[in-house]
């Protein structure tokens, strides 16, 4: 069903009876049989308090024995409110709150809203029901669609064409606020000439899903069903309302398929996300700037939680498949070439072309971290991809794999550092885990996994092609800077401005390095002569400043006490000054 709808869309139509609504706590016709037969018998035996108990548990018994001809949701009415006027205010109390506001206001149920939605995505057009409830116009309006509603006979002769229409509600029954609603067997049992009309285009001309109309008292709705035969799109009923007699012969007459789910909230929920899958199946890929702006809409709306955690988890896993597609040896089993490795660091940066600017947008307008976990995931599945180890391998080749993984890492750290906020940045280097070694269990921290020296050394690097002879003091470090630097464009236009920020990422992982077992604090051109001021790094002097301004908690956490951030700045810049005499 959900196929032919979106490759067709527009084509179905809807037929829903009173079972749609349950789901907003609206009664069934029997349901609403029975509270009726338990009001007669209130006001009939009004000292008799098992009167209404009795009535209740079996109406049929109690009507059989107290009440007068045979018992129906239509003929009580008709015994109880003779008149149309009478019968409006005895149902207004089932839809409407009462004086005392006891009764709650109804609200549309699930069904109600997935039905609204398929409207809004036009895959359905018209919606035929037998209810005279509003709540599906209430969550028509919601969806931001404005139908045109047929309540009264009547109106069929100036309505807009169905095709023409964006929807069209077509009441059959009329609305509870309205004199002209059908309830009686008269009035159930035979349609005005301009209902059956209507009826017949939409049954000949469109498919139908039924739901929540069991076709056990609507002679005139079964009767329209079966004089229409075209079997030009199939009719599909949902389990729960065809299991009566007028049901199956209506589904035998018309070839119709019985839906297995077992409440109408449940069959329109998953038809909803069945089109929405399919609608991700036949989209074209995204573009980086597509991907940006749903990303932005997404965000701040805590109904799509889901849909911004498919959406960036949707561009991880093609991150993770070029990661996989990429070689770790020899593919003729012949000696690995630094050009073969050139091209690998080229392919695995490339790979993060639109994951980078979504990290990037995503962190930047998440300032008060509602989806931390969702970045913090994102560097664990590119760690967990990286990070493996196969059977056979060159261990360079091997290695760069977590080159995606320390982009990931090196945007959001950077972004989140612009952001004052320190604390995710230290979330994703030391919460995200992963293997170090072959066969070994211990995990150790993104932080030392993505060391320059366990990607590759700086000798190695110095070998690549890309210099062309040309020598770097720190060609590792000086590679990623210029990688990622294209990323920050936008974010961080100065050029000057993007290096202290490299490099006071640099120079934070350092110090996480530090004061995490692995291996000591990377090197890196944050070390060189251009990054000091006086005695002093400046990225150091840049976080004295962010721990000045209250943003040192996560700092002093890591730490444990063991040592203060001062000192700890204080020893870490011994280091640097260790690496910079070495280099």
């Amino acid at each position: 069903m959900a196929t032919s709808m979106h490759s067709q869309p527009g084509v179905y139509a809807v037929l829903l009876g009173s079972g749609v609504s349950t789901g907003a706590g609206l009664l069934t016709g029997w349901g609403v049989v029975t509270e009726l037969v338990a009001r007669v018998a209130a006001a009939s035996a009004p000292d008799d308090a098992g009167a209404v108990a009795a009535a209740r548990a079996d109406p049929e018994l109690w009507w059989s024995e107290n009440g007068e001809g045979e018992l129906g949701y239509s003929s009580l009415l008709e015994q109880l409110a003779p008149s149309a006027a009478a019968r409006q205010g005895l149902l207004a109390g089932f839809f409407e709150p009462g004086s005392d506001d006891e009764t709650p206001v109804r609200q549309p149920s699930m069904a109600h809203r997935a039905i609204a939605e398929l409207v809004r995505r036009g895959s359905v057009k018209v919606i035929v029901t037998t209810n005279f409830d509003r709540l599906m116009e209430q969550a028509l309006d919601a969806a931001g669609v404005s139908p045109q509603v047929i309540s009264r006979p009547e109106a069929v002769n100036g309505m807009a064409p169905l095709a023409h229409s964006s929807a069209t509600v077509i009441k059959l029954h009329g609305d509870y606020r309205d004199l002209g609603t059908r309830n009686t067997p008269a009035e159930l049992s035979e349609y005005p000439v301009e209902w059956t009309g209507l009826l017949e285009q939409v049954f000949d001309e469109y498919g139908l899903i039924v739901s929540g109309w069991s076709a056990d008292w609507d002679v005139a709705l079964v009767g329209a069903l079966e004089q229409s035969t075209s079997r030009r799109y199939p009719l599909y009923w949902d389990q729960r309302s065809s299991r009566g007699e007028s049901a199956k012969r209506l589904l035998a007459g018309r070839g119709g398929i019985v839906l297995p789910a077992s409440n109408a909230d449940d069959l329109f929920g998953e038809l909803v996300e069945s089109l929405e899958a399919l609608d991700r199946l036949s989209a074209p890929p995204l573009t980086t700037a597509m991907a940006v702006a749903r990303l932005k809409r997404y965000l701040p709306d805590p109904v799509r939680r889901i849909d911004l955690h498919d959406l960036v988890m949707g561009v991880v896993d093609g991150v993770v498949d070029a990661i996989a597609a990429q070689p770790v040896s020899s593919v003729d089993g012949g000696e690995v070439t630094w050009q073969m490795v050139d091209d690998a660091i080229d392919s695995h940066v490339r790979s993060m072309d639109q994951l980078a600017p979504l990290l990037i947008e995503g962190v930047w307008h998440d300032s008060d971290g509602v989806h931390d976990r969702l970045w913090v995931d994102v560097v664990q599945r590119l760690v967990d991809a990286g990070a493996a180890f196969p059977t056979q391998f060159n261990q360079v080749l091997r290695s760069v794999r977590l080159i995606p993984a320390l982009v990931a890492v090196a945007v959001i750290s950077i972004t989140a550092t612009r952001r004052n906020r320190e604390g995710l940045l230290l979330t994703v280097a030391t919460e995200v885990e992963g293997q170090s070694h072959p066969g070994f269990e211990q995990r150790v921290n993104a932080a030392q996994l993505v060391h320059y020296q366990r990607l590759f050394t700086d000798d190695w690097a110095k070998n690549l092609p890309r210099w062309a002879g040309s020598g770097w003091l720190y060609p590792t470090s000086h590679l990623f800077t210029t990688e990622v630097r294209r990323f920050f464009r936008d974010l961080i236009p100065d050029e000057e401005d993007f290096l202290a920020a490299y490099r006071g990422f640099e120079y934070r992982l350092g110090l996480i390095q530090e004061f995490t077992p692995g291996n000591r604090a990377m090197s890196g051109e944050y070390v060189g002569e251009t990054g000091w001021r006086g005695e002093e790094p400046q990225a150091e002097s840049a976080l004295r400043k962010q721990a000045e301004r209250g943003h040192a908690a996560p700092w002093d956490s890591l730490l444990d006490g063991k040592i203060t951030l001062d000192d700890a700045l204080i020893a870490h810049r011994a280091v640097i000054k260790r690496y910079q005499r070495w280099g």
